[in-house]
């Protein structure tokens, strides 16, 4: 965690576009965590309180977030973390589908040693993460398929992996049912194997068979919404954000 005087010293060197995108991060791994859920609202006010940025940047953070689909702007400036439909949440589930093929199929036999231990340690790391609570096994298995996505260089599949990877998170906090994490961590060293042995047909089938596995792991029926304190929910986040 960086100390406070520290991150109030950033503050000073960043610039507008850098606090939007430092706060956007923040509120995207506050989501994939479930510190914040759907339905819950984000005051500009109460941001720009926490981040210590004007309501004019936390604004254009919040517009970032809901071009991705993971905020919705409402009447009066409202906003709120979204929430998706169950409709909504199977196209979102089927489209990564699609775009998580493309990038296994630029991935397989071109993987290096140092590829091959960069993910083995990835997942290694989500093994761990087990014993320290859902929220960061979320996080890391979420984070495994951004590696995959920056892996290839392409900026176009890193991009819209990384929207529908969180998207796809979001949906998970509002829908899923409780579910064993060695069940990702079992299936992401399997596509490792049959990524490093450049096996298209098995990377694909495997990568199908994992997100249609996450997919089922959710409940039509939402949990109700909880109260929750935004400021001291995003503490943590903020003072690492900038």
């Amino acid at each position: 965690m960086v100390g406070r005087r520290n991150t109030v010293g950033n503050r000073a060197q960043f610039g507008s576009a850098d606090r939007v995108g430092a706060i956007c991060r923040a509120l995207r791994q506050a989501i994939v965590e479930r510190a914040v859920v759907p339905g819950d609202r984000l005051p500009e006010d109460a941001l720009g309180e926490r981040f210590g940025v004007s309501r004019t940047i936390a604004r254009q953070a919040l517009g970032q977030l809901a071009s991705e689909g993971l905020v919705e702007l409402r009447r009066n400036r409202i906003a709120v973390v979204a929430t998706p439909s169950w409709e909504e949440a199977r196209d979102t589930f089927d489209i990564r589908i699609g775009l998580e093929r493309l990038v296994v199929a630029r991935l397989a036999g071109s993987i290096d040693a140092v590829q091959e231990a960069a993910l083995q340690a990835h997942v290694d790391s989500e093994e761990a993460a087990q014993r320290g609570g859902e929220p960061g096994s979320i996080r890391l298995a979420t984070e495994f398929h951004l590696l995959l996505a920056q892996m290839t260089l392409s900026p176009v599949l890193e991009r819209y992996v990384g929207e529908l990877a969180y998207r796809c998170a979001l949906i998970l906090s509002l829908y899923s049912r409780p579910h064993s994490a060695e069940c990702a961590v079992a299936e992401h060293r399997a596509l490792i194997a049959a990524l490093t042995a450049g096996d298209v047909a098995r990377a694909t089938s495997l990568m199908d068979r994992h997100l249609d596995a996450v997919a089922e792991r959710a409940r039509i029926v939402a949990a109700p919404p909880q109260p929750r304190d935004l400021l001291r929910v995003l503490a943590p986040y903020a003072e690492v954000a900038l």
